[in-house]
């Protein structure tokens, strides 16, 4: 009997039978807008097919110019772009995968000049204003998404995705929040929601009965004006009605102020949502949002709350997850983080998408780990991100790795990371890192300190040795009430109720997060997020959001963080996670002053001046979030015997504590060794 025997039942969609129950979610990767894209997206794609992956869904492509999401074009739209991307389908079957074409029009979403919308409304996260679609555009738009599906068919794909959630244009239609026309376009229900059920019925009327439709369904909006239970149920009958073949669970709006993907959410913390359309169609269900392990999508579906399970950063972590997860290798899976960094945050930034721990994600075509010409010996310095990954992948191409780690255990940073409310996630990475290496035959000294004299013997030394936490020159800074963040997050430092961090990177976000919440459950219990961010069940609340609003907090500290720069605090923080700790904070009254200059700590407190006007912040602890120096305490020794050394991670550079550089560096180094 397989581990997930639901997982990998297969789901028969009378014209075509999928082997399992996971589905590749779509997310933007940037490579649709690459001069080089449709080859790595082909890559990236069939190398999810080939890891076993039911049916995969593409980013997000515009039916005509006005829904393009950014200024550069990503549409199917034309003949031309049918033929550019014929290749995609063509290498996911190969492989031995489906794929469909995600459809999607941004509508006020857009970051092109020239975007449109139900209603001329713009969004709270768009500079850009849109202009009211016409009767004719709304028209022409809707045979643009027919269109955009026939072209698709015709370029090899096995069906679309209709996105008609997440806020972009026909969500915009849907909810009174951004509808509010007077003609049969807007007001009630039937009229707000004909849009969307006519892109879906001419679009099946295009393409035939033997194409698979998805419907993104906006399924929970988390958004003032948004969607009652009562309406979304309705608009799932008459989707189903218009001839979708399976329906897929979206959750909240971009604009929403509840998370929906990141660490703050617990592993499948929506997959209660999905099931309240049980009820309502026939048509398999899709969950969505925060499952990263194989237990999570047998659980969703063992209970019934969906037919498939949808996973999208997923499987840019572990792009052979689902073959894994049919073996029965848990411990061989790389699990998603949650933490954004490589993948959303680089998209909000104009970068491809990749992932932490798994750098090769969008980088199948330039970054391949071959087997080595000639066996080496290796030393690397330091069981951190960046050791980690060099070290397993090395030893895989075929090197004979040893690893030095002066404490007892794997991990470095991630091991004071895995204590932040909602990062318990990464002790998954260490985990399966420590795994990988084993399986390559890496040999472990964990306890000992390399020597000058031990390193000599090697033909690569790498030193991933990590970092030191900075210590500022500030009078009276060996105080017995100072601590380093070290200290605190190990649970060894002792801290009173009034509390003063200094400094406000992530570092400095993350203790005071910790000191916050370190008893709370809102990331790992679906019950207590809702109650923390004020969601509700009631199928008559607009949006699923609870009218009494959050709980209130209850804070155990007294938190002020300080920072000598005049810029905003948080301005380090991920783009897509940086405002839910921002949020988190605000609500627990942790006060913010910049600008500062140190006086001194004394029995008082943090003596303080700022714009000129001295005070004191009282203070019964003061915790050290100051910065960090790269531990390179081993390089001289090397280079006196006329050694290099290679350097990654924190021992090149510091910086903001950097694991996505880390393990990238890791990663580079050991396909160049």
């Amino acid at each position: 009997m397989p581990a997930y025997p639901h997982l990998f039942q297969p789901l028969d969609l009378g014209f075509v039978t999928l082997p399992n129950r996971i589905m590749m979610g779509s997310m933007h990767t940037g490579l649709e807008e690459m001069p080089d894209g449709i080859e790595r997206l082909a890559a990236f794609y069939a190398e999810r097919a080939a890891g076993g992956a039911a049916l995969i869904v593409t980013g997000g492509f515009s039916p005509d110019s006005a829904g393009n999401l950014s200024p550069h074009p990503a549409e199917m739209a034309s003949a031309a772009d049918r033929d550019r991307h014929k290749p995609i389908p063509r290498a996911v079957h190969d492989a031995g995968g489906r794929i469909c074409l995600q459809v999607l029009h941004a509508g006020r979403y857009g970051k092109n000049p020239r975007i449109v919308a139900p209603s001329a409304i713009r969004s709270p996260i768009n500079p850009i204003a849109p202009r009211e679609m016409t009767a004719a555009e709304i028209e022409a738009t809707i045979e643009a998404f027919a269109r955009s599906a026939v072209l698709a068919r015709e370029a090899g794909y096995d069906g679309v995705e209709i996105m008609g959630s997440e806020g972009y244009l026909i969500t915009q239609f849907l909810a009174l929040r951004t509808n509010q026309r007077k003609d049969e376009w807007g007001g009630s229900l039937e009229n707000r929601m004909r849009f969307g059920v006519e892109v879906v019925r001419r679009t099946r009327a295009a393409v035939g009965r033997d194409f698979i439709i998805i419907y993104r369904i906006s399924a929970l909006e988390l958004v003032e004006g948004g969607q009652t239970t009562e309406e979304i149920l309705a608009v799932a009958r008459a989707i189903e009605a218009a001839g979708a073949t399976i329906l897929n669970t979206g959750i909240g709006w971009h604009e929403a102020r509840i998370p929906t993907i990141a660490q703050a959410v617990p592993r499948g913390g929506f997959a209660w949502v999905t099931r309240r359309l049980r009820d309502a169609v026939k048509l398999p269900l899709v969950a969505s949002n925060r499952i990263n392990a194989p237990e999570i999508g047998e659980d969703i579906i063992a209970r019934g709350d969906a037919d498939m399970v949808s996973l999208a950063r997923s499987m840019l972590a572990d792009a052979a997850f689902a073959n894994k997860a049919k073996a029965g290798d848990r411990a061989g899976i790389n699990i998603c983080i949650a933490c954004n960094q490589a993948c959303l945050d680089h998209i909000f930034s104009g970068q491809f998408a990749s992932c932490l721990v798994n750098p090769r994600a969008g980088r199948e075509t330039q970054l391949a780990y071959l087997p080595v010409a000639k066996k080496k010996s290796v030393a690397v310095v330091g069981g951190g991100p960046a050791g980690l990954s060099c070290a397993a992948i090395a030893a895989e191409r075929g090197h004979a790795v040893t690893l030095f780690e002066a404490a007892g255990e794997l991990g470095g940073q991630f091991n004071l990371a895995k204590r932040i409310p909602g990062k318990q996630e990464f002790a998954e990475s260490v985990a399966y890192y420590a795994d990988r290496m084993r399986r390559a035959g890496v040999t472990l000294r964990l306890g000992q300190a390399a020597g000058d004299a031990e390193l000599a013997k090697f033909d690569e030394v790498v030193l991933a040795t990590g970092i030191d936490p900075r210590t500022p020159a500030i009078p009276g800074i060996d105080h017995p009430k100072v601590a380093g963040y070290v200290d605190v997050l190990h649970g060894r430092a002792k801290v009173g109720k009034d509390v003063v961090i200094i400094g406000a990177g992530g570092i400095g976000f993350d203790v005071a997060l910790y000191l916050l919440e370190k008893g709370g459950h809102s990331q790992t219990d679906p019950k207590a997020f809702a109650a923390h961010w004020g969601i509700t069940a009631d199928a008559a609340a607009p949006g699923g959001l609870d009218p009494k609003g959050p709980e209130a907090p209850h804070p155990a500290h007294r938190i002020t963080m300080l920072k000598r720069s005049d810029g905003a605090f948080g301005k380090t923080l991920g783009l897509s996670t940086g405002w839910v700790h921002r949020i988190e904070l605000a609500r627990n009254g942790v006060a913010m002053i910049k600008g500062v200059q140190y006086r001194r700590i004394d029995d008082a407190g943090v003596h303080i001046t700022v714009d000129g006007k001295e005070s004191c912040v009282p203070a019964d602890t003061v915790i050290l979030c100051a910065g960090q120096d790269p531990r390179r305490d081993l390089l001289a020794g090397i280079e006196g015997r006329g050694r290099k050394a290679h350097l990654i991670g924190g021992a090149r550079e510091a910086g903001e504590l950097d694991a996505k550089r880390a393990m990238l560096e890791g990663a580079q180094l050991a396909a160049a060794l």
